[in-house]
């Protein structure tokens, strides 16, 4: 592997001035590419207005599905758990 003396023998302003370098055509590429990016402007969704079901109605299509099931949303005395 070939010796790089790039970095060495380099004085800590030197140093200082190759980092500095670095910084400043990273930030001048940022800048060029959002220049050259298109704006950013989100397209509108226009909002959905679904058909909501209400709880009772949610029942009422479970106790005609299931009608074993009818009133089981219910508690009871016999089933309710003592702390």
């Amino acid at each position: 592997m070939s010796e790089c003396p790039l970095l060495f023998n380099k004085s800590l302003e030197d140093l200082r001035r190759i980092g500095a370098m670095g910084g400043r055509a990273y930030a001048r590429n940022c800048r060029a590419r959002r220049q050259a990016a298109p704006p950013l402007n989100p397209i509108p969704v226009p909002a959905l207005s679904l058909p909501v079901e209400t709880t009772a109605q949610a029942i009422a299509t479970l106790d005609a599905r299931f009608p074993w099931l009818k009133g089981a949303e219910r508690r009871t005395g016999a089933f309710r758990q003592t702390a």
